[in-house]
């Protein structure tokens, strides 16, 4: 069968392309590929070739499909595998497979990625549990699964004393600070901190940006006070105004969403007693550093972690969450597009504002921003559509939008 998809062949080489597809054997699954959310990580990949880790060196002759954060729907079960998938399932897939480190799916394989139609899952994929049942209301949903999953790590990865023993995770009832924290992962680790067992007592949200602060308020205010905890948010980054909202007591955990020194260095000026300053923006900059107190590290016990990824686990876990409502990964999404907008969209992420950008592969879209549906709407009766349902959703993508255009723009 024909499959459309994104290849990488080289450095800033990516290729809009449509190749056969071969049948799968009994020990596959081929699936229809709904969505993709492009990751900055993509456009590194992009932008290195086979100088990246996980990208093979033969790209020239032999290209990878980009895009690793998707959600799929299966259309054909092998043989071996129809007593425990069925078409029509909705599926996620963790990019990083551990057991093949460092292969990943999006960096190193031909015949499945994100950015393509259809896909083969392969048999080692699946037999090793990677292959994911999806239950939430939506493909897009899935989609980000991925991104969430790795704010997920990141609670996970900070950590405290306790007598003898180290605590993972967030410290229940705490002071949480998150800094740059206003950007689509920010927006979710806001959402996830809230809404979490170990949530905060209070949790202090800086960014420079006054419109996404406000617009950060705007979603989660209301769940945050339902839920006990109080949010604040706030433009000013230096210790004095962020030690202040404390009583001058600091943080039990702070977050640092930005690869900034100065804003690393006020994340440590910060902490409380045993605090944990969590690194969890990734720089480009291989040499990024910043002054630590290391006076604090040894008399008050404070802590430095960072993370990166996530595990099969916290995919697992952010999809649970996800599928029963209890976050919802819609904020991060500000942007749309079709399989068509791929390639411009990768080579210039770092240049297009807002969030997370989701491409849908099965139609021919140009990027898009959900701010702009009601001007398009005004000679596009669809955009108006879409438009009213994001409004009705708060200001943010849907599945009740997304059913419509999957209806209407193929």
């Amino acid at each position: 069968m024909k499959t459309k998809a994104i290849r990488l062949y080289g450095e800033k080489d990516l290729r809009f392309e449509e190749f056969d597809l071969r049948d799968i054997t009994e020990g596959e699954i081929l699936i229809k590929v709904i969505c993709d959310s492009i990751c900055m990580s993509t456009y590194k990949t992009a932008m290195q070739g086979s100088k990246h880790l996980r990208v093979p060196n033969d790209i020239a002759t032999n290209p990878i499909i980009v895009g690793h954060e998707f959600c799929a729907q299966i259309v054909k079960v092998g043989k071996r595998w129809q007593n425990k998938y069925s078409v029509g399932e909705k599926i996620i897939i963790p990019p990083a497979l551990d057991y093949c480190a460092p292969n990943t799916i999006g960096y190193s394989f031909g015949e499945i990625g994100g950015d393509t139609t259809y896909a083969i899952v392969y048999e080692h994929i699946i037999e090793r549990g990677y292959l994911l049942e999806f239950q939430g209301d939506a493909y897009f949903k899935g989609s980000i699964i991925e991104p969430v999953s790795c704010i997920v790590r990141g609670y996970k990865g900070t950590f405290h004393l306790k007598g003898d023993d180290h605590i993972t995770g967030l410290k229940s009832g705490g002071r949480l600070a998150i800094l740059g924290g206003c950007g689509p992962m920010g927006l979710e680790a806001i959402d996830i901190a809230i809404s979490c067992e170990n949530k905060p007592m209070i949790l202090v949200v800086a960014d420079i940006d006054k419109d996404r602060l406000a617009r950060a308020e705007r979603l989660f205010a209301e769940k945050a006070k339902s839920n006990g905890v109080e949010l604040i948010f706030t433009t000013e980054t230096d210790k004095e105004t962020l030690m202040k909202y404390t009583d001058g007591k600091g943080y039990d955990d702070v977050f640092v969403y930005a690869p900034v020194s100065s804003l690393i260095e006020t994340a440590d000026s910060i902490l409380a007693f045993d605090g944990c300053l969590n690194f969890f923006a990734g720089p480009i900059d291989k040499s990024l550093s910043a002054k630590f107190n290391f006076y604090n590290v040894h008399y008050l016990q404070h802590h430095v972690a960072g993370t990166s990824g996530s595990t099969t686990e916290d995919i697992k876990e952010s999809s649970e969450m996800v599928g029963k409502g209890v976050i919802d990964p819609a904020v991060m999404i500000s942007h749309i597009g079709g399989l068509n907008a791929v390639i411009d969209t990768t080579l210039n992420l770092p240049n297009i504002p807002g969030g997370k950008k989701l491409i849908y592969t099965h139609i021919d879209l140009p990027l898009t921003a959900l701010s702009d549906f009601e001007k398009l709407g005004k000679s596009d009766k669809r955009f108006a559509v879409l438009d009213e349902l994001v409004k009705e959703n708060n200001g943010v993508w849907s599945a009740a939008a997304e059913k419509y255009l999957l209806e209407n723009f193929i």
